[in-house]
């Protein structure tokens, strides 16, 4: 029987999924809490294997209680269940280590699954979720290199480029060398479609 915790602050979904996952004869849900300050206390007195988190609580959200949990070093499972497709939030419940990031519109079947895996050793994220908040490369490029790139751009040589922005040829070679460097591309025609695919131009 894997012992679960919930932590939402919506008190109708969460009685419904507490009974939802009671049903199943190898789940047992042994606590709930609709703020996050309660929820942390009650994790730690009761040790689940697993704990479902929404994100937007009161006092603690469900990402400080995360990160609470992983200082502990307690050897808990953490399902973050989200309405929120935000890269931030991601980005922190990937920094504290979690072991699945699922959004609250998803089946319950496939809640229940996430449990399953997550116990097995599986790291789940929502395929939906990771579209929305995944994007592109950084942009690496300096504001002065972008105004080369963007000269690049229209197959101006570096002499035309020196003479449009005001720099010295020179100096243009270099912006352009360090464009290369940061884009590890091999030509200028190169750097510009690795901009262009991550859609800094």
């Amino acid at each position: 029987m894997t012992e679960v915790y919930l932590a939402e602050d919506q008190e109708m979904l969460n009685t419904a999924l507490s009974t939802l996952l009671n049903l199943k004869d190898d789940i047992d849900v042994i606590g709930s809490a609709t703020d996050g300050m309660t929820a942390f206390k009650e994790i730690v007195n009761l040790k689940p294997e697993v704990v479902i988190l929404d994100i937007e609580m009161p006092q603690l959200t469900g990402l400080d209680v995360a990160k609470e949990i992983r200082a502990l070093k307690l050897p808990i499972k953490i399902i973050i269940l989200t309405t929120f497709a935000q890269e931030d939030y991601f980005e922190r419940a990937v920094k504290y280590d979690v072991n699945a990031y699922q959004l609250k519109d998803s089946p319950t079947d496939q809640l229940i699954d996430t449990i399953h895996q997550v116990l097995n050793g599986k790291t789940i994220f929502s395929p939906e979720l990771v579209k929305t908040v995944i994007r592109a490369e950084k942009n690496p490029l300096t504001t002065r290199e972008m105004d080369v790139l963007k000269e690049i751009s229209t197959g101006a040589s570096s002499k035309e480029i020196a003479s449009k922005i005001y720099l010295s040829e020179g100096t243009v070679r270099n912006y352009i060398s360090s464009i290369l460097s940061k884009t590890d591309s091999k030509s200028r025609i190169e750097a510009l479609n690795v901009a262009k695919h991550n859609k800094w131009i």
